[in-house]
């Protein structure tokens, strides 16, 4: 079904959009992610349902907001010392209308409904910007793998997917990693699922690599994150080198973001986790970085002890990152860890880039400054499409039985990038807002999910 073209009239922006997030609040209280996520969207497609009334009668975004099933379970769980604990899992199974739901679990103290559904939610136009065949969904529980040992997680994530398995398969839903789910979390959980149906389903992304997993997924999102951000500086005439960079987070996207931002000839001098941030202005080279992956991936440390190696480097407690002088920044850590005070902060030290590698990183106030300073600033559900966009290549790998070359995977993933950067940049210059990549993101990220919807009916 193609839509009907009809030229925008006028009409409030402001009063629709205040009326939409007034009902979604009421139905979804306290979900304030979801919400914020929410109005991004719904701000950037008010010319969309102008030019497409048929989308308005069909209440797309009505439904689009509206998870198809959410499912929540009980995880019980028993640690070394043969104490029981009780956790709470999630999953969110949101739009289906492109492809079997696909995204993250997480595994935090913080995760809640709110937080799920709001990564669920920027899963779907994510997964439609990658031109891949994806859904969308989040998962996760509330459980901390920090501090525990490998049988605790173990036992835990053997629950977690004993109830986990009936909803999700190759075609129906496939999970992936995101905050404390790594390569040793979905080989505990492939394990469980294998045990319990007996089969070798592509059931879950980021697997081990002599296990149906591919070359380049635990680089995806740092490196796909880069090459949008190349893509960006591209449009003036720029590149990587010689930038001095931010980054923000030590975990997987923040390490390979490094990785190719030095590749690039950028040199890094920032990085992160929960207690506090390091800066290195004689940069974080492979040298440095090969020790942070030791640190954080198998000795799992903080990342003070950084400074301990490298006495050069300066470590400071708490949050702060972002008052470092830099040309371009690349938040990598959580969601709202950018605010519009960091954001007038990096405009004033001369920053001109910004793409997010996290899942929302900036708050609302801290995307408005980008955006109505002329920054070039690329919204997570772009700029960090790497990593699921990997994962459907992974899928894709799984489903002809062989697996590809490091290099024909990452020219698939460099491919993709620029795919959705082509189609943001097109997408904000056809609605009036040239150079609005959150626009442009939304816009393009929407009318796959919404055409496939009026065509499949109402379901």
């Amino acid at each position: 079904m193609q839509a009907t073209l009809t030229k925008p009239k006028s009409g409030s922006k402001d009063a629709f959009v205040s009326k939409f997030m007034q009902d979604l609040a009421a139905k979804n209280p306290g979900e304030k992610e979801f919400h914020q996520a929410v109005q991004e969207v719904v701000e950037s497609l008010v010319p969309v349902l102008e030019r497409h009334p048929e989308f308005k009668k069909a209440k797309i975004m009505e439904r689009i907001v509206e998870p198809e099933r959410t499912i929540t379970f009980r995880v019980p769980w028993t640690d070394d010392k043969g104490e029981i604990h009780i956790q709470r899992g999630y999953r969110v199974e949101f739009n289906s209308a492109i492809g079997p739901y696909k995204g993250g679990l997480r595994f935090h103290p913080s995760v809640n409904l709110g937080i799920l559904k709001f990564l669920g939610f920027e899963q779907i136009f994510k997964n439609s910007l990658t031109t891949l065949p994806m859904g969308g969904g989040n998962g996760g529980c509330d459980f901390d793998p920090k501090g525990k040992s490998d049988a605790e997680v173990m036992r835990f994530c053997q629950s977690f997917m004993s109830e986990l398995f009936r909803h999700i398969g190759p075609n129906t839903d496939v999970p992936a990693g995101d905050i404390g789910v790594g390569g040793r979390e979905i080989g505990f959980m492939f394990g469980q699922y294998k045990k319990l149906t007996n089969r070798f389903d592509s059931v879950l992304t980021g697997k081990g690599l002599n296990w149906g997993g591919s070359l380049v997924r635990p680089e995806a999102t740092g490196y796909g994150c880069v090459y949008f951000a190349a893509e960006q500086l591209a449009t003036r005439g720029d590149g990587f080198k010689g930038k001095r960079v931010a980054v923000s987070g030590s975990g997987n996207v923040a390490q390979y973001a490094v990785e190719k931002v030095t590749q690039l000839g950028g040199k890094v001098v920032t990085m992160s986790d929960s207690n506090g941030y390091i800066v290195d202005e004689d940069g974080i080279n492979a040298e440095k970085l090969a020790f942070m992956l030791d640190l954080k991936n198998v000795k799992r440390g903080r990342i003070k002890e950084y400074v301990s190696k490298f006495p050069k480097a300066q470590y400071h407690e708490g949050t702060g990152v972002w008052s470092v002088k830099v040309d371009v920044a690349l938040p990598c850590a959580t969601q709202n860890e950018l605010s519009g005070k960091d954001a007038e902060a990096l405009i004033k030290n001369g920053c001109v880039c910004v793409a997010e590698g996290a899942n929302m990183p900036s708050t609302a106030e801290a995307v408005e400054i980008f955006i109505n300073k002329k920054i070039l600033f690329a919204p997570g559900k772009a700029s960090n499409a790497g990593g699921v966009a990997t994962s459907g290549l992974e899928m894709s790998q799984n489903a002809i039985r062989m697996n590809w070359s490091r290099e024909e995977v990452d020219r698939h993933l460099h491919n993709i990038m620029k795919s959705i950067h082509k189609t943001c940049v097109e997408n904000a210059k056809e609605y009036g807002q040239p150079g609005n990549y959150v626009m442009g993101a939304n816009i393009g990220g929407f009318m796959k999910v919404a055409t496939s919807m009026m065509d499949q009916g109402l379901v």
